[in-house]
């Protein structure tokens, strides 16, 4: 089935079938791969992305729910205030470790400063607890969120 996808700003063409994981359009049909797979049941996060300003797991998500909405993923959240003082305090605290998490933290901290630009540290563990990190860098995450929102 053919459907239009409006993703980062640009408009794909994608036939693929409905019940498709947008994850897998995003990454094998569109070549977008800083979406990551993890676990394939929503539950750990590192497949995040903004369907309408909302994080959303990919993984799950069919792309017939996707069309007619803005699709923004990790290429194109420093395109936003949010997104780019999140980018940047991640830099500025050194988050990453492994990395593979990163782009869905990422999301959802963007996601959560967007909705909350002061959150308090119980705001960011309640929205950041969807994001698993194999790595441990929980009080990394949380820093550099408060950083980005002191930025703003």
């Amino acid at each position: 089935m053919s459907h239009s996808l409006l993703v980062n700003g640009s408009e794909y063409a994608v036939d693929v079938d409905d019940d498709i994981p947008l994850l897998w359009v995003l990454r094998d049909t569109i070549g977008l791969t800083g979406t990551k797979f993890g676990c394939g049941i929503a539950l750990c996060g590192a497949c995040t992305v903004h369907v309408d300003g909302l994080p959303m797991r990919s993984c799950v998500l069919p792309v017939g729910d996707a069309v007619g909405k803005r699709v923004t993923t990790i290429e194109a959240v420093g395109d936003t205030a949010e997104g780019a003082r999140i980018q940047k305090a991640w830099l500025d605290i050194d988050v990453i470790q492994c990395g593979y998490c990163q782009s869905g933290q990422i999301m959802s901290a963007t996601a959560l400063l967007a909705a909350n630009p002061s959150p308090t540290d119980d705001d960011i563990d309640a929205v950041m607890a969807g994001n698993i990190c194999r790595c441990g860098t929980y009080p990394r995450i949380r820093a550099a969120i408060k950083l980005a929102a002191k930025a703003g």
